[in-house]
């Protein structure tokens, strides 16, 4: 076995599983203002002002990443119980992907549809008393989904695990002509404990009450997701996505195998954080963790995968 393995050109001619910059979708906050803002739990991350994301994506563009994910940080003032600032048609979002759009026009734009950016109370859909109501919800995310199409978005992708979103948002966007947008669905979204950096990015974690496990997974069930992702593709989804990514390879397996769709995963903020966090300690050496740990989503299945490492990645490919 271990001819094999004795020089570079041979480990490179054998290797079964190859990352490439095809395979990155890079996620980026935006923020109101002028000013570039660092996420504390998230080095290396930064807030980035609607001009500057449209520079960033364009950057992304150069290097051959395929397509940017967009996430807003929604001024305090403008949250309110029922999310409304989500389907403002000149909201954060809908600003950066016209922006981009004109920066990048070959690049491909997802926008993230879910309310908790928006809400005062930090969750996903609408809260009545203590309970986050499903068909309700699912309403406003029809209407947050047509705001984002209108603006640009090539792939609308729902990340709010309500029941029945996608059969409702594919049947608007096509009797509103945009019937070419695709839907990437959060299929397997799990009540995870890595999310906590990305909620001090989208400025969620002070506002949020309680908890999400009345509509996210059960981080102790793996047919469920199965059940998630078949309903969501009978719907009309035309990806599927696993979030987190690293702890729930396993999913990302058995979704790939079942359906043969286009199957995605999150490496989210706690993953990159633990990774540059203990890079910036010297603790690992960093860039072979983020080869290593972008690697095993291809090896699981994944089709491509949304990581704050996208850019890292793309210049050192591009490199050699």
């Amino acid at each position: 076995m271990r001819r094999n393995r004795r020089t570079d050109w041979s480990r490179r001619l054998v290797r079964e599983t190859t990352l490439t910059v095809d395979d990155l979708i890079w996620p980026i906050f935006v923020r109101d203002g002028d000013e570039v803002e660092q996420v504390a739990s998230m080095p290396g991350v930064s807030r980035l002002p609607v001009a500057r994301a449209a520079e960033a994506a364009a950057e992304a563009a150069a290097l051959g990443i395929p397509a940017i994910a967009l996430f807003p940080f929604t001024d305090p003032g403008l949250r309110d119980e029922g999310g409304t600032e989500a389907f403002n048609p000149n909201n954060l979002v809908c600003q950066a992907v016209r922006a981009i759009r004109a920066a990048a026009p070959d690049i491909g734009i997802i926008t993230d549809v879910a309310l908790d950016p928006y809400t005062s109370h930090g969750h996903d859909g609408v809260m009545h008393g203590n309970e986050i109501v499903n068909d309700a919800t699912v309403e406003r995310l029809v209407e947050q989904a047509l705001v984002q199409a209108a603006a640009g978005a090539d792939i609308i992708a729902p990340s709010d695990m309500m029941d029945g979103r996608v059969g409702a948002i594919r049947p608007a966007l096509d009797a509103n002509g945009f019937g070419h947008v695709q839907i990437m669905s959060y299929a397997a979204k799990y009540a995870s404990a890595f999310y906590g950096p990305f909620r001090d990015a989208v400025g969620s974690n002070k506002t949020l009450r309680g908890d999400k496990r009345t509509y996210q997974m059960d981080p102790g069930n793996t047919d469920e997701a199965l059940r998630e992702a078949e309903i969501d593709i009978s719907e009309g989804a035309d990806m599927v996505m696993v979030k987190p990514g690293l702890p729930y390879l396993d999913i990302v397996w058995r979704l790939k195998q079942t359906f043969g769709m286009p199957t995605f995963a999150y490496q989210v903020s706690g993953e990159y954080a633990m990774i540059r966090g203990a890079a910036d300690r010297g603790w690992i050496d960093g860039e072979r963790a983020m080869f290593e740990s972008l690697q095993a989503f291809k090896r699981a299945g994944a089709d491509g995968v949304l990581t704050y490492f996208a850019v890292d990645v793309a210049r050192r490919l591009r490199a050699g």
